[in-house]
Formats: C-alpha cells, structure tokens, sequence
C-alpha cells in the first residue's frame, strides 16, 4: 500500500506541477493541500530553499534593533544571519566570516561597533566591512585588500514594528511584496508601536505542528465556534469579512468586535485618529509567511513563527500597544489590570489553537486522508495563502512573481453572507471609484 507522504517529489518544485493544481482552483472548486506539505521533512527541506529563501521573512521586531551597538541573531531559510543598526541605517549580512566561515555571534548580543571573528580575530565594523585582518601583514599576501572581504550583505527593510530579511536578490522589494497593506493599515501608525515592560508581555511557544497549520488556522474562522466558544463572544463568525488588498498576505476582518458579552477588547485605550472602521474592527492579517497580526483599536498581539522542522514551530508572541499610557514608563496599575486580562485571554486562545494545529498535524502524518475541498464563506483565505505557497515552490525566478491582486470593490467579490457593513476606508474609496467610472 502507498504510504499517504509518498508523492513525486519532482513535482514539489516543477512549474505547472499536477501536485499543486487543486490549489491553484477558485476557492470554490479548490480542495486543500497534500499531506506531504506539512508532514514529510524532505519537503521541509525543499520549503526551506524555495519559499523562506526567496521570501521577505520577519525576523524580529524593529525596537530590538532600534540603537546602534546592538547585534542580533536571526535565522532564515535555514541560513543564520546578522542585523545590525549603524548612524546609516540598517544593516543584514550572513552570520559567516569571510575568512574561512566560522560563525561570528550565537546569540543577540551588544557589540561596541566591532564584529570579530572568535577563530583568527577578523573583525569588522557594524557596517560589514572587514577592518582588520591580524598578521596578514607579516608575509604580505598579493592583492589582498581588506576592501574586497566584507561581510556577505543580505536585503533588510523594516514596516512598522516589524524587521524583514530576504536571501535573494531576485525579490521584489519589501514594499512590492505587502503591497497596499502599509496605506490599508496606515490609520493605526504602527512604527510608533511598542511593547510594555511587564511580565510575560514576551512569550515563546513551541509546538508540535507545521508552521503552515498554524497560518491556516489564524487565517480561517470556519472553527471558532467549536474550538474558541469565548472567542466567538466578542468575534462572531456572522461579523467576520475578507480583508485583503493586493500583496503578499491574507486576512479577515471582525466589524464590529462585539463587546456585549465580555468586553476584554474594550478596556484599554484605543489608539489616536482611527476611522469609524478602524476603531470599531479587530483586523487578522496572516503576512506570507511567517508573520501573524491580530489588531485590535488599543493593542496587536503578533506572531512571528520560526519553522524548526516538518513537524515542529516555534511561535515568538508579543503584545503591542500604541502611543499612550500603556507604553509610557509606568503604566497606571488598572491598566496593567486591565492588559492581564487581556493577556490571560489571547493566551487561552492561543493554547486552544496551539491544542488544535497539533492535532491536525498528527492527522495528518500518521493518518494522511486525501486532501478535502475548501468551505468558500470561510476559508477563501487558505486558497489565497496556498496559491502564495504553490508560486514559491514552483517559480524558477522569483522576480517572476504575482502579487495577488485584491478583492475587488465589488460586494460580490467578497466572500460573506452580507456586505461589511462598516468596510476599510481603502475599500470605500474603490467603490466609489468604481462607481464614478461606471457613470462616466
């Protein structure tokens, strides 16, 4: 009997391959992806070259790396690499030596300015241009220029708190590839975001399921009502709406974020100059591939997913609030009341998603049924996130590639039962767009 992982692997990689064709379908005729996606660690492999190589990935948050003097130690598409901030801006190279490759840091670290190397001391200044070369000097070498050895550069941009890096060169820039989300999300002023100074506002978990599972199930809400009954209070499945534009991500959006049987969305302050839509929404937004936000009018609880294995991913959360009292340098004490609840609540969300994204993992490796067809009125999403993954794998060029375009301004582009009734201001405006164009 053929084991459920066994699938040509050629097939993972080649354009125009049968093994993404269901994908790649309208989301009513699309069926879900195979199990050797998320199941089978030589696919993993080939993910991790394809799509985390080409891909813009998170890879910290921007106040991490806010001053100069600071290095941190990040890993993408399987490759270790640096971020360093200097009086010219941000920097990325590969955490590799150009001597003869060996590591220069383990971990985050603060510098002085100076990265040395710990095997023959090549050091180089926070920019990644090599300054010295010890006893290079006592039998001069031909041609050798200190010049010509600098650190490996590797592409870094930043959007909002987030810090992105991306291996190849052939990518479209940072700005193509999230393409309206930054004016879509402009209201919010996520570069003045930050995180607080309490206990447990930073937590780490590690979890037994593919890193795709866990953007599937954040991008979805077909499950709320029976795997979160307390999340489906205050983000019920009958006010949830598409919220994507063109660029490299998915989302939803709840409007209105309910607070009429628990109101632990409501307590804390709410950020400065949002629109109608804004202030009276909680936005899900799965950013390809590894990002996740969840943002609310006073707080974002971010994910950011670091994949170790077929089967394993670490989710790095943090909480996120804007200017205000809360991030001022001693939050009023009913306020931090108020953000324990909130805490105590994303967590217990967070564990029931955690609880599930396992169990389909395990479904999936040792059971492995043929992939089933997407429910259109939720998970349009998945389908979208799924044709990003097809593209990744399978372009022979990422300079080739498509940034989904957006759902359009008409009603019946969006997937839900009635129209948003209190939709993004972006989307507004294409409407009467639309509508000016079409009376003209």
């Amino acid at each position: 009997m053929t084991t459920p992982l066994a699938r040509p692997k050629a097939q993972w990689t080649q354009p125009g391959s049968e093994f993404w064709a269901p994908n790649r379908n309208p989301v009513e005729a699309a069926f879900a992806m195979q199990p050797a996606v998320y199941a089978d660690e030589e696919f993993f492999a080939a993910e991790q070259e394809r799509l985390f190589g080409r891909a813009w990935v998170g890879v910290a948050l921007a106040f991490e790396v806010a001053r100069p003097g600071r290095l941190l130690v990040r890993s993408v598409g399987g490759r270790s690499v640096l971020l360093t901030r200097t009086e010219t801006g941000l920097h990325g190279f590969l955490n590799s030596c150009r001597h003869r490759g060996t590591e220069l840091a383990e971990a985050d670290c603060d510098i002085a300015n100076t990265i040395r190397c710990p095997y023959h001391r090549w050091h180089y200044s926070a920019d990644g241009q090599l300054v010295s070369a010890p006893m290079f000097d006592t039998v001069p070498r031909d041609g050798f220029d200190l010049a010509d050895y600098g650190l490996i550069r590797v592409r870094v941009d930043t959007w909002g708190p987030l810090v992105f890096a991306c291996l190849d060169n052939d990518s479209p820039p940072l700005s193509a590839w999230l393409g309206d989300l930054g004016d879509r999300m402009a209201a919010y002023g996520f570069e003045k975001w930050h995180p607080v100074e309490l206990e447990e506002a930073a937590c780490t978990f590690d979890v037994a399921a593919n890193w795709k599972l866990i953007v599937e199930n954040f991008a979805e809400y077909y499950h709320l009502p029976w795997v979160h009954p307390e999340l489906a209070k205050v983000s019920r499945v009958a006010d949830h709406y598409r919220y994507q534009g063109p660029g490299m991500y998915c989302g939803q959006t709840t409007t209105p974020v309910s607070g009429d049987e628990r109101d632990d969305w409501l307590k804390l302050p709410a950020a400065a100059s949002l629109d109608n839509s804004d202030a009276a929404s909680g936005r899900f937004v799965a950013l390809f591939p590894n990002v996740l936000l969840a943002v609310l009018p006073s707080h974002m609880f971010l994910m950011t997913l670091q994949p170790l294995g077929a089967g394993r991913t670490l989710e790095h959360c943090t909480f996120l609030f804007p200017p205000g009292p809360m991030t001022g340098p001693e939050p009023p004490a009913a306020l931090c009341e108020s953000f324990e609840i909130t805490r105590r609540f994303w967590i217990e969300v967070n564990d029931e998603d955690i609880d599930i994204c396992e169990r389909a993992q395990r479904g999936i490796s040792l059971g492995g049924a043929p992939p089933g067809p997407l429910a259109p009125r939720f998970e349009e999403p998945l389908n979208r996130f799924h044709k990003m993954t097809a593209d990744l794998m399978t372009l022979p060029c990422v300079a080739d590639l498509a940034v989904p375009a957006g759902d359009g301004a008409e009603n019946a582009d969006r997937h839900g039962s009635e129209p948003n009734p209190l939709p993004p201001a972006m989307e507004l405006d294409a409407t009467a767009s639309s509508v000016q164009t079409s009376s003209s």
